[in-house]
């Protein structure tokens, strides 16, 4: 007869449960939704850390990666929130690196994403354009050229003075935006740099039985006021192409929804135009659940540059006074080369019935 087992005492458990714990709260807010589910049914301890996990996600998409957090509100079915990528920038997609997965839990880490060989390094961080410390971020640098002053005086929101990047303004009527950019001596605080600071409104992402996730304002604001931009993979011509064959046969269900979005600005010569592919399908910001109104909606696209940057941003501003709880929209486009396509529910009197679709 075997001699019984020592029983463990009730130090050395507290401390094997602490152990336990410390481990979950390291890998639990890694996982994708539906890891996370299939762990919370394995043991009391996991189902409670998961629910955790579960409501901090919920109550903040942003990740803290924004100035306020922005919740998910959901009373249509049982999902507290849509799992995506979280960036606040542009990103480029590189074949050294894979969005694998991106912690989304309490103490978040400063490591963006999780690529399939590891944590995030410096190398790899080159890829995805790391976070200038003005608070913005700067896809490629054009030139070195932006203004020398330390400050430049804003005198109203549209109106900068004594600042020579305000020389790069485009052609009215084109949307186009002329900021201080990396190369300048100003620091963020600088009344050039209004669309760099993050998002400074209070917002919500509230699912619709019809239309699915929406971006609500969670407060008042202003006409001419900064919301966000579009943040995303850029994406060559080719690429956006051969994404957006496979979303449409996804979309075929009706229970799939893409953020590809394609914006071409006319050179200032009008003998050439710069196409811009953006996908915020898997990595994006906020900017990903802003919803298509046929009668033009509450918001104005504009394509910001920044001196010394390549390319532009595409930034959204309040096209008019937007009252709390009002749903913030923009238009997609004009053309539908698909009498059939998805069906448009923005309700506005001048409805087309379907959303605005063209060949990527």
């Amino acid at each position: 007869m075997s001699p019984p087992s020592p029983k463990k005492s009730p130090q050395k458990e507290l401390g094997l449960s602490h152990a336990f714990l410390q481990c979950a709260d390291l890998i639990l807010p890694w996982l994708t939704p539906q890891e996370l589910a299939n762990v919370s049914l394995t043991c009391t301890t996991l189902h409670r850390a998961a629910q955790s996990i579960t409501l901090y996600r919920s109550l903040d998409a942003s990740r803290s990666f924004e100035n306020f957090p922005i919740p998910f509100h959901n009373t249509v079915d049982q999902y507290p929130y849509a799992y995506f990528f979280y960036t606040p920038s542009q990103i480029i997609p590189s074949s050294s690196f894979s969005l694998n997965r991106q912690f989304w839990g309490p103490n978040s880490p400063q490591t963006l994403v999780l690529p399939e060989s590891g944590l995030l390094d410096a190398e790899m961080g080159c890829a995805l354009d790391s976070m200038d410390p003005l608070g913005g971020s700067w896809v490629s640098v054009m030139d070195e050229s932006g203004c020398e002053c330390e400050r430049c005086e804003k005198v109203s929101e549209d109106n900068v003075i004594g600042c020579p990047c305000m020389e790069l303004e485009g052609e009215e009527g084109m949307g186009i935006r002329s900021e201080c950019g990396p190369s300048c001596g100003c620091r963020l605080e600088c009344g050039n740099r209004l669309s760099q600071r993050g998002i400074q409104v209070q917002l919500n992402i509230v699912k619709d039985v019809r239309k699915g996730w929406g971006l609500y304002a969670a407060q008042w604001i202003q006409h001419g006021q900064f919301i966000c931009e579009y943040s995303g993979e850029l994406l060559t011509t080719k690429e956006a192409r051969r994404r957006q064959q496979i979303y449409d046969k996804l979309a075929s269900d009706d229970h799939f929804s893409s953020a590809l979005l394609v914006v071409r600005e006319h050179l200032p010569s009008l003998n050439a135009c710069l196409r811009i592919n953006m996908d915020a399908t898997r990595a994006g910001n906020v900017a990903r659940f802003i919803n298509h109104s046929c009668d033009g909606g509450n918001l104005s696209t504009v394509l910001v540059r920044s001196s010394g940057a390549l390319l532009p941003r595409l930034c959204f501003f309040a096209s008019k006074d937007i009252k709390e709880g009002e749903e913030l929209t923009f238009s997609y486009g004009e053309i539908r080369v698909q009498p059939k396509g998805s069906k448009c529910f923005c309700g506005s009197f001048s409805c087309f019935g379907t959303l605005p679709s063209e060949h990527t």
